[in-house]
C-alpha cells in the first residue's frame, strides 16, 4: 500500500533529524495517522541494509497488530511477550515492555536481543524505570519514539529521554484532508470534583469511583448516549471496575449489547471481547484503563468520557479512538461527562508539545490568552487582510461571531459550539447552499475523503450541514468564494504550526 503524502514527509523529517545528530527522535502524528504504517517502512529500510531492529510496545494488542502489519508488508518478525513462542533468529523483533525488562533486565532467563535501531510505541508511557532501563540498554543506538501525545501524565516533555520532535502534521490537517472524521462535542457545564484528591498528573482513582458510580449518573450514561448517538457503536471510559460494569448491566437493562474490559480480563476473553465490538456483535464497549490506547477498530463512532482527567495525554489518547475513518461514518461523537473539554478544549486544538520540563498544559493555556489579542485575519469573500473586527472593511462580509456553551439542565448534554468559528446565520440559505456546493466541487478537484466538504461547512457557519437543503447541494466548480476561504484556512494553520 503507497504511503499517504504525510506519512513520507515523516520519513524524510526522522532521516533529517537523525543526520544532524539526533539518537533518539520521537514521531508526533495523531491518533489514526498510521503511525505503525510508517514505523513499517523504516524496518524494511533498516533490514534492507543490514539492520537489526527491536520494536517495543506496551500493550499485547499492539504487539499482535504490528507483528501483523510487518508480515503483511514481507518483514519476518519474531515476538518476545509472555505466552508467545519466541523465534529467535529473526532480524526483527516485536517485544512486550513488560516481558523483555522481566527476562532480559531483571532475570537472566534470556540475552538481550541484538538491536541496531529500536522504535519504542506509545513512546509517553517509556519513562518509567523499567521501560528507561531498556533504553538505557542501547544507549549508543537510535530509539525512535512513536505517540500522538508526546508528554508525561503530569503534562510535562519527555526530554530526559528524547533529543528531538518530529511532526509534519495534526489532526486538524488530517481532518481537513478527509484522512480523519470531524468531531462533535457534547457536554455538561461542569462537574462537582469537590473533595477528589489529586496527584501531579492526575486525579486519584478510587476518590473518582466514589463521584462518578452513582445511580443517577450512570443512567445519564445512557439516556444521553441514545439521545445524542441513537445506536452508533460506542467505548465508554469508566473510572474503577465497579463502575465499568453498573455502567455496562445499564445499557444490559436496556436492551443493548454491552460488555466490560480491564486489564484483568483475560488475553484470550479481551480478543474475542473486541472481536465482537470490531464486527459489531457489541455495541457498546465498557472499559477500564484499556481502550486508551491500543484500540484499532474505525468503526467506533462515539466515545463517552466517564472518567475525569487532568491528564492530557490520556484525553487524547481516549477521544483519538474514534477519529478513524470507516465506511458509512461522516463524524465522530465525544459526550463528556467528566469536564474533559472545559479543561482540555477540543481535540483538534493546537498543542505545544515540547522536550522541555514544563507543562504543555499551562503553555497551551498561555497560548490561547494570547490568541484573544487582534490578530490578522484574511476574509475568505474578498481576501482582504484585516484586524480588530468580526467584519471585513472591504466588502462588509461578517466573518465570526463569538460562540458559547448552550446552556443545559438537569444533566442533560448539549452540543459545543466550537468558538470563534460561529458564522453570520444571516446568510440566505442559497448563499449556505452555494459555499457547500463549492466545496464539494473543490473536494472533487482534489481528490479529498468523504467528510472534508461537511467540516469546512461546519469551521464556517458553526452547525453541520444537515439540512437538506445544503446537505443535497450538488458540486460546483469553485470560485473566490471557497478558494479564499481555503487560502485562509491554509494560513492560520502555518501560523498555529509556527507557535
Amino acid at each position: 500500500m503507497k504511503l499517504r503524502d504525510y506519512q513520507e514527509e515523516s520519513i524524510i523529517a526522522l532521516r533529517k533529524s537523525i543526520a544532524s545528530g539526533k539518537r533518539k527522535p520521537i514521531l508526533v502524528s495523531p491518533t489514526g495517522s498510521g503511525k505503525t504504517r510508517v514505523a513499517t517502512e523504516i524496518v524494511k529500510s533498516a533490514v534492507e541494509k543490514g539492520k537489526w531492529v527491536l520494536f517495543l510496545a506496551p500493550r499485547r494488542e499492539l504487539i499482535y497488530q504490528t507483528v501483523e502489519t510487518f508480515k503483511r508488508n514481507g518483514i519476518d518478525a519474531g515476538m518476545i511477550m509472555a505466552g508467545e513462542p519466541r523465534s529467535m533468529f529473526s532480524k526483527v523483533q516485536v517485544a512486550s515492555f513488560d516481558t523483555l525488562h522481566a527476562r532480559g533486565i531483571r532475570s537472566d532467563k534470556m540475552m538481550m536481543p541484538k538491536a541496531d535501531v529500536i522504535i519504542a510505541d506509545e513512546c509517553h508511557l517509556s519513562i518509567s524505570k523499567s521501560r528507561t532501563d531498556i533504553i538505557g540498554h542501547y544507549h549508543d543506538k537510535i530509539v525512535i519514539g512513536l505517540t500522538a501525545t508526546p508528554a508525561r501524565g503530569d503534562g510535562k516533555g519527555l526530554g530526559r529521554i528524547y533529543d528531538d520532535l518530529v511532526q509534519v502534521t495534526n489532526i486538524r490537517d488530517l481532518t481537513e484532508k478527509g484522512y480523519l472524521v470531524p468531531v462533535k462535542y457534547y457536554a455538561p457545564t461542569d462537574i462537582d470534583l469537590a473533595g477528589v484528591k489529586q496527584t501531579k498528573s492526575d486525579y486519584v482513582v478510587s476518590d473518582l469511583g466514589k463521584i462518578m458510580d452513582k445511580k443517577s449518573l450512570i443512567g445519564d450514561i445512557y439516556s444521553n448516549w441514545k439521545r445524542i448517538a441513537g445506536d452508533k457503536k460506542a467505548v465508554i471510559f469508566c473510572t474503577t471496575r465497579a463502575h465499568s460494569r453498573h455502567v455496562r448491566d445499564e445499557f444490559l437493562s436496556h436492551g443493548i449489547k454491552a460488555e466490560h474490559l480491564d486489564g484483568e480480563t483475560p488475553p484470550e476473553e479481551r480478543k474475542q471481547i473486541l472481536a465482537r465490538v470490531d464486527s459489531g456483535e457489541t455495541q457498546v464497549l465498557c472499559n477500564v484503563f484499556v481502550a486508551s490506547y491500543g484500540l484499532d477498530i474505525p468503526s467506533l463512532e462515539c466515545v463517552v468520557l466517564a472518567r475525569p482527567t487532568k491528564n492530557i495525554t490520556l484525553y487524547h489518547q481516549i477521544c483519538g479512538r474514534a477519529l478513524r475513518i470507516s465506511e458509512g461514518k461522516d463524524h465522530a461523537i465525544v459526550i463528556d461527562h467528566a469536564g474533559a473539554i472545559k479543561q482540555h478544549g477540543f481535540v483538534d486544538d493546537y498543542v505545544p508539545w515540547t522536550l522541555e520540563d514544563k507543562d504543555v498544559r499551562e503553555l497551551k493555556d498561555k497560548i490561547q490568552k494570547e490568541k484573544k489579542e487582534p490578530k490578522e485575519i484574511k476574509c475568505p469573500a474578498c481576501g482582504s487582510m484585516f484586524k480588530g473586527s468580526r467584519i471585513c472593511p472591504s466588502c462588509g462580509h461578517t466573518l465570526i461571531l463569538k460562540g458559547k456553551e448552550v446552556p443545559v439542565h438537569e444533566a442533560e448534554l448539549q452540543e459545543v459550539v466550537l468558538e470563534g468559528k460561529q458564522a453570520n446565520r444571516k446568510e440566505s440559505w442559497d448563499q449556505k447552499q452555494q459555499f457547500m456546493s463549492e466545496l464539494k466541487g473543490y473536494a472533487m478537484k482534489k481528490g479529498y475523503k468523504q467528510g472534508w466538504a461537511a467540516y469546512q461547512y461546519k469551521l464556517k457557519y458553526g452547525v453541520w450541514g444537515s439540512d437538506k437543503r445544503v446537505k443535497d447541494a450538488p458540486p460546483k466548480a469553485p470560485t473566490m468564494l471557497v478558494m479564499g476561504w481555503v487560502k485562509h484556512q491554509a494560513m492560520k494553520n502555518r501560523f498555529r504550526k509556527a507557535g
